[in-house]
């Protein structure tokens, strides 16, 4: 990208984006899956685009500002592998935008696909009134669990006093914070008494040796939210535990543990996990029933 061409367009400068990205050792999976997605995003940040508006400014020329704008974040990006969603405060999750920045992890949790699709036939979407969400991180499960379930009271919690200023900053984003209530806690260690109709969590569940040996672009987010234990399951262990204390009769446990699933089923070979369907067909969020928890 020439900063000093003034005829450059948005189009050209999204494939030198892109062909910059590609050239370079960054790691993708951060809310992008390629060097393409990425460089949309990048570009239309530093131009200030909404996404549904970027196909008709394709042909716009970019100023020599706007140029540096995206030379500046593409440096950084590369040579500092800060993940983009960090550079630009922003993240989607199911179907919301959500403000990030380094005290949170970035949203990507299947947990959005079946928020938005609901938890039927294992509870009636009708009458989901009370909901905890275990690691709550940056708020975005919480508080779209608040928006697509507008009957809803919502719980969150978790570890980190940073993570939860992020998440109250977001809910104020949302105007939810009537109905997403926040409380610092270690897992359910500092959770009052309360039944919920659902608990949601995507705790930490990467163990020791895959956490060592993450791309640079996963060390940038908080370690305390990613590892949990030399297997991985450490959290997952205590919410297994707990959870039953914490729900209705008819209440159910939806937790995600991503690629610690096998060794999850192989420390727990009597537990019937049911493993649900996500979009990309990985077998990484599980649900339990109360009574299944008691067990």
């Amino acid at each position: 990208m020439n900063s000093e061409n003034n005829n450059t367009t948005i189009s050209e400068c999204i494939l030198t984006a892109r062909q910059k990205l590609e050239a370079a050792d960054v790691s993708y999976g951060q809310g992008t899956e390629d060097a393409e997605q990425e460089a949309s995003w990048l570009v239309m940040h530093a131009l200030d685009i909404e996404d549904n508006d970027i196909d008709s400014e394709l042909d716009r020329p970019v100023s020599r500002d706007g140029q540096n704008k995206i030379q500046a974040l593409l440096h950084q990006r590369i040579r500092e592998h800060i993940p983009a969603a960090y550079l630009t405060n922003e993240m989607w999750f199911a179907q919301l935008h959500f403000y990030v920045d380094e005290r949170v992890l970035i949203p990507r949790s299947h947990l959005a696909e079946f928020i938005q699709d609901g938890f039927e036939p294992w509870l009636d979407s009708n009458k989901i009134k009370n909901v905890l969400d275990l690691c709550t991180g940056s708020g975005c499960i919480a508080i779209a669990m608040a928006i697509y379930y507008e009957d809803t009271e919502v719980d969150a919690s978790d570890i980190s006093e940073d993570a939860l200023q992020v998440a109250q900053r977001n809910m104020e984003q949302h105007q939810v914070q009537d109905r997403v209530k926040t409380t610092h806690s270690d897992l359910f260690q500092s959770i009052p008494e309360k039944k919920y109709d659902l608990i949601l969590s995507n705790p930490p569940y990467v163990d020791a040796a895959t956490m060592a040996n993450l791309p640079e672009e996963f060390k940038k987010e908080p370690a305390l939210g990613l590892v949990s234990g030399d297997d991985g399951l450490d959290a997952v262990r205590e919410i297994l535990g707990n959870a039953a204390e914490y729900l209705k009769p008819h209440g159910i446990l939806v937790c995600e543990v991503g690629d610690s699933a096998g060794a999850l089923m192989q420390a727990f070979p009597n537990i019937p996990f049911l493993w649900l369907e996500t979009y990309s067909g990985e077998q990484s969020v599980f649900l339990l029933t109360q009574r299944q928890l008691q067990k």
